[in-house]
């Protein structure tokens, strides 16, 4: 069988090659996820409890054509019901092209327990050569290794 990504999907083609030995057409609904511009992933890859409350560790990976200068992001965390608990603007500071960071926050009076998702909403600060001012949310790939905890962007 033939397969085709499609966006996140993925398509498969049942017949491998017809009668002229040309693949069939298939109609693609959107460009493929990797993208010549690039992208900013960002990973929340733990959480630890600390003397001040709760640590958050994420790896973050710029793939975009420039180097970041500095950028910050404004998170939302969310209860383990869904609720707003908090809004923070946390420094990432920065994110040189094609390379691969860890950043640490400590939130203080929180309990990493009662973490049930973090949102990326906003970036206040996205500087950098060449660098548009939203070109880290617009590139930005958000996702969790924290069992039952979600980073969404």
């Amino acid at each position: 069988m033939a397969r085709r990504s499609l966006g996140r999907g993925l398509l498969v083609v049942s017949g491998l090659l017809g009668p002229a030995g040309v693949l069939p057409a298939v109609a693609q609904d959107a460009p493929p996820v990797a993208s010549s511009a690039g992208q900013l992933s960002v990973e929340l890859n733990d959480l630890a409890t600390s003397q001040k409350g709760c640590k958050l560790t994420f790896v973050t990976e710029n793939t975009l054509p420039q180097s970041i200068d500095k950028v910050s992001f404004e998170v939302v965390l969310f209860d383990r019901k869904g609720l707003v608990e908090r809004m923070a603007v946390l420094d990432f500071r920065d994110l040189p092209e094609g390379k691969t960071k860890v950043r640490q926050f400590d939130l203080s009076g929180t309990r990493c327990e009662d973490v049930g998702g973090l949102l990326l909403n906003d970036s206040p600060a996205c500087t950098g050569a060449g660098l548009s001012a939203d070109a880290c949310m617009k590139g930005l790939k958000a996702g969790s290794k924290v069992d039952g905890v979600s980073l969404k962007g």
